[in-house]
């Protein structure tokens, strides 16, 4: 295998790895006794030790962590109560009808305690099989976590899997958890009477992190450890570095750019990888651009991408319209694009110059990728022609589109500057 030429690249390794654990992120958010980590971990632990039952709903916009947490609460429990813990994991995507996800619960409770599995089952006989195991899981001190991911979409229908499930856990045999994981936050609100008067209405809700979480765990993920493989004084001023980016109003400002559009750790992570790629392995040191090129990436302009499909005929089209809002003509049609474009053409005897009918299919792509726009729906029975539009791209967005499109002529990009 081929030597590193520089700790750089154990670096990238290093922060690659971690961005792509979940486990590790959310490390640092495990010693507050206000986290939802200690607070579903001591619900949990809470029935294990104390053999009751218990429900709850994780609650919060996808990519806010719930799923991450409950893992890494899972985990934690499993090598902890090794022996006394079962869990029976279920996708509201897949198993959203009540047969199937009673049919994957049996399935799932047979493979945990080797028994063999009836594909032939029935509701009722798989359903009386699940209360039969947690009244054997109870009496033998062992708690079954039910995880029911998307848990609005078990609330679709008759409910018969929610109501089959907590009503088994009414016995007092019985030794069971079950967590509902959610986008929506009126989940529980879903539930039919006779399941909500079953459940037991805890709810934990998924935040964006704060500014002060936010500053712990771009530390935690981003500073290198001084007592690993890598050199002492290379962790060192790396480290030194981060922490003066970190602190830059510049690097403050371009991260409140992304949490207004996406709060969320799954986007904030998303960011940091596209950053931690971009880091120059020769310095070996994370700089100020790689976070802004980062920004660039995970930021999806859909008007630039039209941009890069659209013909040259078509871009001399939008100059066009550009150039006659620059000389304030509020109101124009096709017509008027039509006369800006032969004046182009006759002042700096362009070669790029098409047909009437040519330029009129080319306006209609423009109008169907909504680069363009009528002004109204009033003229639907008038000729387009005749029918005034209006440009939906600004003159930063489509100069930067030309300044990016490979073979745009040299005019175009004159004409949009002047």
């Amino acid at each position: 295998m081929r030597g590193r030429e520089s700790p750089a690249e154990d670096a990238l390794i290093l922060f690659r790895s971690r961005i792509c654990n979940p486990n590790f992120v959310f490390t640092p958010f495990s010693d507050s006794p206000d986290s939802n980590y200690s607070k579903l971990k001591f619900i949990i632990s809470s029935s294990v030790t104390e053999a009751c039952n218990n429900s709850i709903l994780l609650l919060g916009p996808r990519g806010s962590g719930k799923t991450a947490v409950l893992e890494l609460v899972i985990r934690d429990l499993l090598a902890e109560h090794a022996d006394m813990i079962s869990v029976i994991r279920l996708n509201g995507l897949l198993h959203s009808d009540d047969n199937c996800a009673v049919k994957e619960i049996a399935r799932q409770l047979c493979v945990e305690h080797q028994l063999l599995f009836s594909k032939m089952a029935s509701f009722d006989d798989n359903s009386q099989f699940m209360t039969a195991m947690l009244r054997e899981c109870g009496l033998a001190h062992k708690t079954i976590i039910f995880v029911l991911d998307e848990f609005d979409f078990f609330t679709q229908g008759k409910q018969r899997l929610l109501y089959s499930l907590l009503d088994a856990m009414q016995s007092v045999m019985s030794q069971a958890v079950v967590i509902g994981v959610s986008c929506r936050l009126d989940a529980d609100q879903l539930l039919e009477k006779r399941v909500r008067s079953r459940f037991s209405h805890r709810k934990l809700l998924f935040l964006p992190p704060s500014k002060e979480d936010l500053q712990r765990l771009l530390e935690h993920i981003l500073s290198l450890p001084v007592d690993t493989s890598l050199p002492n004084d290379y962790a060192v001023e790396f480290n030194t570095k981060l922490h003066h980016i970190l602190a830059d109003e510049r690097f403050k400002e371009i991260i409140n750019t992304l949490l207004n559009s996406d709060s969320t750790v799954k986007h904030l992570l998303r960011f940091l990888f596209y950053a931690v790629c971009h880091m120059d392995l020769e310095s070996g040191f994370l700089s100020l651009d790689n976070f802004r090129t980062a920004m660039s990436s995970i930021q999806r302009q859909p008007k630039m991408e039209y941009l890069q499909d659209c013909s040259i005929l078509e871009l001399y089209i939008l100059v066009c319209m550009k150039r006659l809002e620059v000389k304030e003509q509020n109101s124009y049609n096709f017509n008027s694009v039509m006369k800006e474009y032969k004046g182009i053409h006759d002042a700096y005897q362009t070669s790029d110059y098409y047909a009437r009918s040519v330029c009129l299919r080319a306006f209609e792509h423009l109008v169907q990728r909504e680069l363009i726009c009528f002004m109204d729906n009033r003229g639907n029975n008038q000729s387009i022609e005749f029918r005034a539009v209006k440009l939906l791209i600004s003159s930063h967005e489509l100069y930067q589109g030309l300044k990016s499109y490979r073979s745009c002529p040299a005019i175009l990009r004159k004409l949009v500057d002047q």
